[in-house]
């Protein structure tokens, strides 16, 4: 069976770093666009970061840009966020997510219309 496990979150002082980690178990995360979502409290799901399968081209939000970096490690079959200069905007549930691709004529890199897997999501929280 499939699973994203995910792992790093915790409890960070604002300015802080944080890795979050997410192993993949029954896919090849290569073979997959991969993205990482959060959510916090009272919003909605939002894309965060996403490296698409068919070109390698990156994505990230204008809210993290400049201060997250994702990134996948092929050897170990997970994926990692990076994140920097942590503010309490950043508190928020992450979650890792794939999705084979298939190409159609409109296609367009990291839309990520669908997910076909989902991590279980890990716990952020910045504050002093």
């Amino acid at each position: 069976q499939v699973e994203l496990v995910e792992s790093g979150g915790g409890l960070v002082q604002p300015g802080g770093s944080l890795r979050l980690s997410c192993a993949a178990s029954g896919i090849t995360l290569n073979d997959y666009t991969i993205a990482w979502f959060r959510q916090a409290p009272g919003r909605e799901r939002e894309k965060i970061s996403c490296i698409d399968r068919t070109d390698g081209s990156l994505y990230y939000a204008d809210s993290v840009k400049g201060r997250f970096a994702i990134s996948r490690d092929n050897a170990r079959n997970t994926m990692y966020l990076q994140m920097n200069s942590l503010t309490p905007d950043d508190t928020a549930v992450y979650y890792c997510a794939a999705d084979a691709v298939y190409l159609y004529t409109d296609y367009k890199p990291c839309r990520l219309l669908t997910v076909d897997y989902w991590g279980q999501g890990t716990e952020v929280t910045v504050s002093s």
